[in-house]
């Protein structure tokens, strides 16, 4: 099958990508750059221009589309926001998909409309006009992802744990998460095409095991081969001090972070890994892969639930 793959040369896109041309599809990334992935073509498409869009699919005449592009902040001077990208690129992206073309979707665990979160509101409403879409669709909503290259435990935690004599814990640290692999979403992206059953539903795609924030933050540590206290900053002072970290060129929360972070990222796996036979890789394996990778190169934003 000709798949195109919206944001194809990022972090989950590669490993999305890679696992389609393994299971013999032929496979177009799009991507503002153009650039191809392991000899997946290239092909320069902005999901938040609708002519972009259309000129890009008129070529390539795909008979399936994974749509993954999603932003983890805005840069609203870029013209980057959760609103343009989410859901009017996901509007652009369904508009322009031929009848009878197989639609694979990437959400995020949490997602839905009145979330205080806008990422997580955008991806909600985004949600609803692709179930409202006569196209053969099915949405998947990672947790955490976790992998070489991913941003949230080799970067956002790696600083948090690495900075300074102590670790900072919000509140009491039990917001729960239960983090999946970017090789089982990459998976679930890939068997969705050849899994008639999954047309019509969403998935939330969750690893094995559920954690609270401070035990991330302990096999964070870990992994490191650093010991630490971790103390724990009162939520009441948090609420505080997030709006206030906002002036800051670069804050190490955003108000829309602080949000998910309050929200947690959990999830039964059981009918993900059934329906697509998953393996359910653990975290703590990972772990020592990712902070090695990061150690060696720059990382990259997680495209959703980034």
């Amino acid at each position: 099958m000709r798949i195109f793959v919206t944001g194809g040369n990022g972090f989950v896109g590669e490993t999305v990508t890679r696992q389609l041309l393994r299971d013999g599809h032929d496979v177009v990334v799009g991507s503002r750059d153009g650039e191809s992935v392991d000899g997946a073509r290239g092909v320069r498409i902005d999901v938040t221009d609708f002519g972009s869009v259309q000129r890009a699919f008129g070529e390539v005449q795909p008979q399936g589309v994974v749509h993954l592009v999603g932003i983890i902040a805005e840069v609203k001077k870029r013209g980057q926001t959760f609103e343009r990208v989410h859901f009017e690129g996901t509007r652009n992206v369904l508009a322009a998909t031929a009848p009878g073309t197989r639609y694979v979707h990437m959400s995020a665990l949490g997602a839905r409309p009145d979330s205080k979160s806008g990422y997580s509101a955008t991806k909600g409403r985004a949600e609803q006009i692709v179930r409202g879409s006569p196209l053969a669709w099915t949405i998947l909503r990672p947790s955490l992802i976790f992998g070489p290259g991913d941003d949230f435990f080799g970067r956002v935690l790696r600083q948090l744990v690495s900075q300074g004599p102590v670790v900072p814990v919000i509140g009491d640290g039990g917001f729960l998460f239960r983090p999946v692999s970017v090789e089982d979403v990459a998976l679930a992206f890939s068997r969705a095409f050849s899994t008639s059953a999954s047309v019509g539903h969403t998935y939330d795609l969750t690893g094995p095991t559920e954690y609270r924030f401070d035990d991330l933050l302990r096999l964070e540590l870990g992994a490191l081969g650093k010991r630490k206290p971790l103390v724990h900053v009162p939520l009441a002072l948090m609420k505080l001090a997030v709006p206030m970290m906002q002036i800051l060129p670069a804050p190490p929360i955003t108000r829309d972070q602080f949000a998910m972070l309050l929200e947690g990222s959990t999830a039964d796996p059981t009918a993900a890994r059934t329906t697509f036979d998953l393996p359910m890789l653990r975290l703590e394996d990972a772990l020592p892969r990712i902070l090695g990778a990061q150690s060696e190169k720059p990382s990259r934003a997680v495209v959703s639930g980034d």
